[in-house]
Order: structure tokens, then sequence, then C-alpha cells
């Protein structure tokens, strides 16, 4: 087993068993190399150390990895076994790197060291045997179920990485250098940077769906561009060539920096790159697990906004239209190299997949032509920010790995570093950080006329968030009321006379009904299984609208924007009322502890789509407090594709007889509820093109908690 050297699998081609017993070899390879980067810690007191302040400690990564196998393997109907579901509730969310002024203050009580190995080592056995078992056809494509396993696999990678940047930040005595992990020894002065001219010429991005290697949704689809002749540096900026910055007082003139680097400047108190450590002896560098020598000659490794400022600088001091690539002219550097995609060179062609060392090393070891790392050594940040191509679908197996960042405010970085394997390590790669973010990243400067493409965050384009949009923000039709504000007025006259301090909307979607509530409760909490759906209502908190397109007729569309603000009224106090409101992503049948304690919970159109409605019924009486009201509607629409029909709670027979949902909600919520007032229904209109509507009827029912 050579752990420092394993390629990603090919999916297209070969035998079905043979391709089964490799993909099982490339995930136990994956688990034992994520395993044996935890051995750097000290001690177990370590996972629960927090060196990075945005984001969680390592106990929860090492948690993460092995419930991401067991929540996929359920959602894509591969299995249905969950093994410790407060586990499955705890590390399945909460990865995307936060910003300093949102920041996450929850405590969470996490579990011991021993326990997380020991339900490593359960999901270990559980996918080894799913792998083992499962019928495989070829070629392996993203409706395929054996992709459900690479997305684990591949998912556990970039986790492999992320943790490593993490260890990096840990008081050096909390890790130990391993054999492992050795780095390179190499290092000295570094040369002399120049520009280099680089041919212009058209760029082909994105990948079709019967691509052989595995991918992540925002690599498929399609986009042309041309690119412009321009020059790049011959090599990646140096920690040499970056002191001249530092030395210069670059951090502490605003003049450099972008409104957004100056406000993180103002955070951070920064005054040189952070993996950088001044002593009474001159300037030192922390690897993963050291403390060495400064090596002048590495990479200098910063955030974006840091790379940025030091282009605005060296703009200013030479007259030239300096700045950072974009993407596509990452992508043109590269295609004239003409690099080997990972998994088919014969030996990493520069410092990446772990085949040569567990560091960075000079940046003037590995050629291409005339230029050095085009891949390897650390990844290098672009100014384009990410954002799907032509044709983007999400994967429904993981609706939330890219739509998160599509919000102009997570930019792309290439090439990889030495520790980027797998996917990570292949051309179409596409990975994006919020621009304040650490990685093993550096950045290569260009001098380029050619305008820059910064798009405007997206169009929503997926189907159901925009018609999600449209009945929430948008349009009445045929007379019937917006169906979120019908929800909450109902809400507003059950709960009159009644405490309203707290509120829960289960189902929330885009977000509507939360806000509406917020006008009477305190605090209101919206949670929704959909991250696409929450990522949009979170737009409308942050920025007040969001944009969608709806379908005309066709291939014809138009393009709509929805405002908070004309959507509550003018007369309201929008900045209040915000404040009020916050969302999160969650599974209404395994929340996390702490959503608890509300004094009403507003359940809309949501129970038909569980997949185990009678649980929730059973145990939502535990959310609220004492008197607290529950008010759900539904339309009682139960499909097996959402709901095995074992698990639907009415709509079925009994004893020969027809047991519907009302009286199933009677039998399951009647031990801790009353009901309020006889059922009565709501109509919703839902647009799915110009000519063509659905009318629906929900049945509306309100509770009260008695026990």
């Amino acid at each position: 087993m050579n752990l420092k050297n394993t390629r990603t699998t090919i999916l297209n081609s070969g035998d079905a068993d043979e391709k089964r017993e490799e993909i099982r070899r490339y995930f136990h390879d994956t688990y034992t190399l994520d395993e044996r980067l935890y051995e750097t810690l000290a001690s177990d007191e370590t996972f629960y150390l927090r060196p990075e302040p945005l984001r969680h400690p390592l106990i929860f990564y090492l948690g993460h990895t092995a419930t991401f196998y067991v929540n996929k393997l359920i959602v894509g109907k591969i299995s249905e076994k969950r093994f410790n579901p407060r586990f499955e509730s705890m590390f399945a969310i909460g990865v995307d790197e936060m910003s300093w002024d949102d920041l996450d203050d929850s405590h969470y009580d996490w579990p011991t060291v021993d326990e997380v190995r020991a339900y490593r080592d359960t999901v270990r056995r559980h996918v080894d045997n799913v792998i083992r078992s499962m019928p495989l056809t070829m070629p392996i494509d993203w409706d395929n179920p054996f992709w459900i396993i690479m997305m684990g696999i591949e998912h556990q990678r970039i986790h492999i990485e992320t943790s490593s940047v993490i260890i990096r930040r840990m008081p050096i005595e909390n890790v130990v250098q391993l054999p492992l992990w050795d780095i390179c020894e190499d290092s000295g002065e570094a040369p002399k940077n120049e520009l280099l001219p680089v041919a212009g010429g058209r760029v082909v991005l994105g990948k079709s769906k019967d691509h052989p290697l595995y991918g992540w949704d925002n690599e498929f689809g399609h986009r042309e561009s041309d690119v412009w002749d321009f020059s790049a540096g011959r090599y990646l900026v140096s920690n040499r060539e970056f002191l001249n910055f530092v030395e210069d007082r670059g951090y502490e003139q605003e003049k450099y920096w972008t409104r957004e680097g100056w406000d993180w400047m103002s955070y951070s108190r920064a005054r040189y790159p952070l993996f950088w450590i001044d002593s009474e002896g001159g300037y030192k560098f922390r690897t993963m697990a050291q403390i060495i020598e400064m090596p002048w000659n590495w990479p200098v490794e910063v955030n974006y906004l840091e790379a940025k400022a030091y282009c605005n600088w060296m703009a200013d001091k030479t007259g030239k239209a300096i700045r950072l690539p974009s993407e596509d002219q990452w992508y043109r550097l590269r295609d004239l190299c003409d690099i080997a995609d990972q998994p088919y060179w014969d030996k990493a062609p520069g410092n990446i997949n772990l085949e040569h060392w567990a560091s960075s090393c000079p940046v003037d070891r590995f050629a291409f032509g005339d230029f050095y790392d085009v891949i390897g050594n650390v990844w290098q940040w672009t100014e384009t920010p990410i954002t799907g191509f032509d044709g983007f679908q999400v994967h429904p197996c993981y609706d939330d790995f890219s739509t998160p960042t599509f919000d102009t405010r997570h930019n792309l970085i290439k090439g990889g570093s030495w520790i980027s394997t797998g996917n990570e390590a292949t051309r179409d790669a596409r990975y994006a950080f919020r621009r304040h973010f650490f990685q093993h990243a550096g950045f290569r400067y260009v001098e380029s006329s050619q305008p820059l493409d910064l798009s405007e965050a997206m169009y929503e384009t997926d189907t159901a968030v925009a018609q999600y949009c449209e009945s929430h923000y948008g349009k009445t039709y045929f007379g019937v009321a917006n169906f979120p504000r019908s929800c909450t007025e109902a809400c507003f006259e059950y709960t009159k006379g009644r405490q309203r301090r707290t509120a829960l909307e289960l189902g929330c979607a885009v977000g509507r009904a939360s806000f509406e509530l917020a006008r009477e409760f305190e605090r209101v909490t919206g949670i929704d299984f959909s991250a696409r759906f929450i990522r949009v209502a979170d737009q409308l908190k942050q920025k007040g609208n969001c944009h969608y397109e709806l379908i005309e007729e066709g291939e014809v569309v138009s393009y709509h924007e929805a405002s908070l603000s004309d959507t509550l009224g003018q007369d309201c106090d929008l900045e209040k009322l915000i404040e009020r409101v916050e969302f999160w992503q969650g599974d209404a049948t395994n929340l996390k502890p702490q959503f608890t304690g509300y004094d009403l919970i507003l359940s809309a159109n949501m129970l038909d789509r569980l997949y185990e409605p009678k649980r929730f019924l059973q145990t939502i009486h535990d959310r609220m407090n004492m008197g607290g009201v529950l008010v759900l509607t539904s339309p009682y629409t139960w499909l097996e594709e959402f709901t095995k029909k074992e698990n639907w709670p009415g709509g079925i027979r009994k004893a020969g007889e027809p047991y519907m949902t009302i009286d199933a909600l009677e039998d399951l919520l009647g031990p801790h509820f009353k009901m309020l007032d006889e059922p009565r229904d709501l109509e919703f209109v839902t647009r799915e093109t110009r000519r063509k509507f659905q009318h629906s009827l929900a049945e509306m029912t309100v509770w009260e908690r008695t026990v």
C-alpha cells in the first residue's frame, strides 16, 4: 500500500469485478491515509482545540467524513442503515468556513475520540460491505450507485487536505513530525522572478456526463472563452519576493487593499503571512508539524486578500497592469504546457498528489516549459468567483456541494498543492474558498489588459428553487392568496394572547413565512433539508433580494427579482425584522439538540415529503414549550418516491378500512397535543410555465401541546 501515490479511478472502462476491487482499494487507501494524518496530533485533547477560529475543531472532521458516507448512502437509497443518529446529525453539516464577522458561538457536546473512532470503524466495515455486495455495471456515471461511493471517497480526500491546514494552525507542541509526512529538505535563496509572454487563444471548459473521471457538479457543463495575450510570472511568488511587500509596510497601507481586504485586516491585524513566525533571529516558517528556518525559495502562502494587495502594490511600483490570473488565463497557461492529467501520468510532474513531500518545495524545482509550478506546490488564487457552467446541474445526492459558493464571495483556486490528491489533482477540478480563507495556497501574478468578467451571483435556474421563489415572493394567480402569508396569518390567529417569543418553521424553503413570523415573534428559526433553498433564504436575509428565472415556454425563460422590502412592505422595520430570523439546513426527523424550546412550530407542506413522518409526529413535542402551538399543513400526497409505503402514517387501509392522514395525526399527536379547531383547507398555486399551473388544497390542522 503506497499511501503517498494513489490515483483517482477511471470509471468508463474495465472489467466490472476488477473495477469493484480497484474502488475498494481506493476507498481503504483513502480511509487509512485520513487516519494516518490524525496520528500527527500529540494527544486526543488536541482534537478539541480550535486553532482556526472560523472552523470547527478537528473532532468534527474526524466524524464528518464517516458520517458523509452513511448519509449519502441513505439519500442515494443504497442503504437504510443508521449507526448513530446523534453523530449523523452533529457531524453532518457545518463545513463551509465562516466569515470573521459571522462567528459560530454554538457550544457542542462533542463525543470522545474513542467513540468517534469506534464509529468510524463501524462505517468503514459497512462501506466495505456495500462495495463488495452492490451490483456493478460499467461504465460508472453519476446515475450509477457506485458514483455515490466515489463521492464519499473524493469527499474524504478533500478533508485530508483541509484537515492538514487546521493541523498546521495547531500550537507546535500539540503536533508531532512523523516519517510519512516528511518535508522537503531543500531551501535557499529564491530565483529572480520575471514576466513571460503567454499566447492567447480559445479555452474550453466543462466536462460531459460521459467523462472517464469522477467530478463534482460544478465541473460539468460547458463554457468557451477567448483569452487575450498576457504575461505571467515565471515562478510562483516566493517568500523572498513577498518580503519586499512586507518590508515596504504593505500590510499597513489601506490603498493597496480592497474594501473587503481592509476589513479583514482590521479583524486579523496581520503584518506578515500566517505561516511566517517572527523571531529574534528573523522569520521562521511553519510546516504542518515543524518550525524551520525560513525557506525563502518556497512559495509564499497567503489568502486571496493578501495576494490581491500584493498585486496592487506591484502595479503601483511598476506601472504595469498586474493582477491575479482569471480562471480562463490559468487554463490557457496549463493547456499550452500540455500537462498529462492525473491519473494518467507515470510520475507526478509537479509537487502534487503527495508523490514528493509533505510540504512545499523550491519554486524552481518543477519546470513546465519556461514556467514552473503550473500545477502543484501550492494552490493558486484566481480573480474568478466560482459559478456554474452552462448546463450546470446539482447532483441529487449532494445538492449543496457547489451552490452555497455561487454567491460571488468564493474565489477559485487552481493547480493543487503538495497534498492535493484524487479529484483535486485533476485538470478539471474547480474548488473555491472565501477570500479571507487560508489553504495551502499562494499565487502567480499576471500582466493583462483583458477586462475581468466578474459576474453577479448567477440566476437561480434550478426549477424547484425558482418555483418556490415565485410562489413565496412573486405574483399571485387566479385570486389565490400567497400561501406562506396565509400560513402565518393562521399562526398569528391561534397564538393571539399566548407567548410569542420563539418560532420554528420546518420546511421553510426560501423563507417567506419565516420572515413574516418575525413581525410578531422575537426569534424565528427556519430549517429546510435542501441547502439550495436555505442558500436563497440566507441571501435574502443578507442582501435583501435574489434573482431567479422562470420557464415561459420551452427554452424561453424570463428573469425575476425577489425583493424582501417590496414583499414585506415599506411600513415594516426591515432591519429589525431580519435580525430576528436565522436559517439552517437540517433534517426535520433528525434535528440537532439545540433546536428546542419553541412557542410555535409551523410545518407547511413538508409532512408528505419526509422519509419518516411518523417519527417526526411522535417526537415534535420535544421541541416545543408546554402550551405551544403546532400548525401543520399538507395535501397528503403520499408518494413512495419520498416515503416508503410502510412509513405512510395515513392514506392506507387498516383492517380493510380507509385510514386517512387526519386519523393518523389524531393518533400520533394525541398523547401530547389537543386539536384547537376543526381542520380547514388552504389553497396554493404553483407556477410551472406561463400556461401551466398546479392548483392544490392543503389541509391545515392546529394543535396545542398539553403534555
